[in-house]
């Protein structure tokens, strides 16, 4: 009798909201002490901690259904084939995406990003034609169309981000023309914690050219709000497994069924063939047409765990949770002389993503003089780090918009459902302890 990798998840949702306490229970890692402070975990925007039912879901496959999918037809083979399949049925339901043969198992967002410029753009994106993208993209997002203009002679253009975070969505009727291609744009900034409004930049999009390819990384959007693809309507929409509490190597690539049918594989070899001769090669169906190899079953599995957890909970809990998290941090950060705080005032247009530095002099956008950096991110997140509090720090994947924001890098807090505002409370004289490190202020 097959044991079930399906994990009993119990909501942590009572009368009063989300049961954070009860939640953290199920963090194993939470435990941990980080150079002898509790550890505070503030760095879930670069990867999410793990519960324990995703954790199960993975060892009950390794010790119960270990074998390769779509391959065979023993016992073992149906099983950890039912098990794969279903999570991708999971995953489909939990984006509102509607076909589950619409979802595309990749490793990450990234390389969902770059299934799409190799398969559908290079195909389909020519010399003098152009892509409109935003300046606020993680490099995931810019780099593969950098190469693409290289390669291929298409032109990039860039919507303008200004000096709250946001984007200059009056420009879109300057830069789409007759020779627009495809938009690519994040669903929600990992600098800025910008939430840009997809479903109405896709209907103007639309409206101005309706030829034209929409693709949306949604790799910060999907762990922490309600996404439903149906009511977005992009042709094609990134997110990743391991910012969602799943596993890493495991990410998602939705993308419209007559997209995906007229596509060419981009990677060959095992199961994504339907027949093959020493002569020639035909595709198999999708999704498997874009899964070639043994895939990541056990990352697939954890996939559809977290998704279970993640349900439970609810998504729209999930994204009232971190508005407060972020409303309170906001508020302490804003407190603390010569910190300048990147990204969206409102708390209802960011997610539970700031990012910050510590300056010499209050910083104007509009400046000609550069602010001076008082303290090096990776000088401040060292001092975080030693008191036992988790954060990231550098150029955070986005160079480019950190050079709008004349920062050479900064530093950066995010959230999830197992951080609380003690968490925020401790952050803040971690942060004075820096400047008087650095006698700043």
């Amino acid at each position: 009798m097959k044991v079930q990798t399906k994990q009993k998840i119990t909501s942590p949702v009572g009368r009063t909201g989300l049961d954070v306490k009860k939640i953290r229970k199920d963090f194993p890692i939470l435990t941990r002490d980080i150079r002898g402070k509790k550890l505070i975990y503030l760095d879930s925007a670069a990867t999410s901690q793990k519960p324990q039912p995703i954790i199960d879901a993975i060892s009950a496959h390794y010790s119960q259904h270990n074998a390769n999918v779509h391959r065979g037809v023993h016992k073992l083979t149906e099983e950890a084939t039912e098990d794969y399949e279903a999570a991708r049925k999971k995953v489909a339901n939990f984006v509102n995406a509607g076909d589950s043969r619409q979802i595309i198992f990749v490793r990450n967002a990234t390389e969902a990003i770059n299934l799409v410029a190799y398969s559908w753009a290079r195909n389909n994106i020519k010399k003098g034609d152009e892509i409109l993208l935003t300046q606020m993209e993680h490099h995931s997002n810019l780099v593969p169309w950098l190469q693409l203009a290289k390669e291929a002679g298409v032109k990039l253009k860039f919507i303008p981000v200004n000096s709250d975070g946001l984007l200059e969505l009056n420009k879109l009727e300057y830069l789409i023309t007759t020779k627009t291609k495809l938009v690519s744009f994040l669903h929600v900034s990992n600098v800025l914690g910008t939430i840009n409004p997809v479903k109405q930049m896709v209907e103007r999009i639309r409206k101005l050219n309706p030829n034209i390819k929409i693709l949306i990384d949604g790799a910060q959007a999907v762990p922490h709000m309600p996404i439903s693809l149906q009511h977005i309507k992009p042709d094609f929409y990134a997110f990743t497994g391991h910012k969602m509490l799943g596993p890493s190597g495991i990410g998602v690539l939705y993308a419209k069924k007559e997209l995906l049918e007229e596509m060419d594989p981009f990677i060959y070899g095992g199961d994504m063939i339907l027949r093959v001769s020493f002569e020639k090669a035909s595709w198999n169906y999708i999704p498997w047409k874009f899964e070639a190899g043994t895939p990541n079953i056990e990352g697939a599995i954890g996939l559809g765990a977290a998704v279970d957890y993640l349900s439970a909970i609810g998504m729209k809990n999930v994204r009232e949770y971190e508005r407060e998290l972020t409303q309170y941090a906001l508020q302490k950060l804003s407190n603390i002389n010569n910190l300048e705080i990147y990204g969206p005032k409102d708390v209802y247009k960011r997610a539970g993503v700031i990012s910050f530095n510590i300056v010499k002099k209050p910083f104007r956008f509009d400046s000609k003089q550069v602010s001076k950096i008082a303290i090096h991110p990776h000088d401040l997140v060292s001092i975080l780090d030693a008191e036992g509090i988790e954060a990231r720090s550098g150029r955070l994947c986005a160079e480019p918009l950190l050079n709008i924001f004349k920062a050479e890098a900064a530093a950066r807090i995010s959230f999830h459902i197992y951080n609380t505002k003690e968490e925020i409370d401790a952050l803040i004289p971690a942060i004075e302890k820096a400047k008087s490190i650095f006698k700043i202020g």
